[in-house]
């Protein structure tokens, strides 16, 4: 079954993310589907504007940390010691252009975030040309507590450097109505008239012919892609220090002794001392 679908509505071209069992968490396939999926609307000479959503329950958890953090041995995301930097980075650098394929698309994507877009899954939100969020739905960062560094880097590209140390020093969710106050997001709407409002927009949008929106586009995105491709090759280095430092293969080994559930809950309410390997004393 394909984990991202891809069907043209008249103008627009609808892109889903479909693992919903597993509320569209990010696995080895699903980056380069997506990017698949960009690459069809894109080439379709009746679609203007792409949209963007996840099936299920949540738009997208972040990486399956249940597959990837809970095998015992290495994988692409975690390798035994030592590590090789170079072969991380090209797996993670690989699924940072992918999730930057909306990015760069030739034409608009419009994000809808319901439930939740964090970890990796606000990676892929933040890509989108614009992003509106259910004023419940939440989006964050919590790997930055432990295990973790947006590859995308694009929190500093659309709040600055005071907000985004904000979010990335806390690794806190938000919901839609602070991250639309921030300006992290387009808007944040009731959760109720999500549908009908990235509906619109979409609808206003696909009546500009297809050459006009790409311009536009490429105006626009030539003032920061330059800056935001040099942020991402360290973002994407760094991610991988953090998955084998001390305190990342702690992370990972407490997740193989009481599960991931019970370790990301620990890791983000601060109870464990990652450092020690073992939680803070009450």
């Amino acid at each position: 079954m394909a984990k991202v679908l891809f069907e043209r509505d008249g103008r627009i071209g609808r892109i889903t993310l479909n693992r919903p069992k597993v509320l569209n968490a990010i696995d080895d396939d699903l980056p380069n589907e997506l990017s698949e999926a960009v690459a069809r609307a894109d080439a379709d000479p009746n679609v203007h504007v792409m949209v963007l959503s996840g099936a299920g329950k949540a738009f997208c958890s972040g990486y399956d940390l249940e597959h990837y953090a809970s095998s015992d041995g290495p994988n692409k995301v975690v390798q035994d010691m030592p590590w090789d930097p170079m072969q991380d980075f090209q797996f993670m650098w690989r699924n940072t252009q992918s999730f930057m394929s909306l990015f760069r698309a030739m034409k608009p994507v419009i994000c809808k975030v319901h439930g939740f877009a964090v970890a990796g899954g606000s990676d892929i939100a933040l890509c989108a040309d614009m992003t509106i969020m259910g004023d419940g739905a939440k989006i964050g960062y919590m790997p930055t507590r432990v295990w973790g560094c947006p590859t995308t880097a694009m929190w500093v590209h659309r709040i600055g450097p005071e907000k985004a140390k904000r979010m990335m020093f806390t690794g806190d969710k938000i919901n839609g109505i602070e991250a639309s106050e921030m300006g992290l997001v387009l808007k944040s709407v009731p959760d109720d008239q999500l549908d009908a409002e990235v509906e619109a927009l979409a609808s206003r949008i696909a009546s500009v012919p297809i050459n006009q929106l790409a311009m536009q586009k490429m105006v626009i995105n030539s003032a920061v892609e330059e800056k935001i491709n040099q942020t991402q090759r360290l973002a994407t280095l760094l991610d991988g220090m953090t998955r084998h430092s001390p305190e990342g293969l702690n992370f990972k080994a407490r997740v193989e002794e009481v599960g991931w559930k019970q370790a990301v809950n620990e890791r983000d309410n601060g109870t464990y001392d990652w450092t020690q390997n073992e939680p803070f004393e009450e």
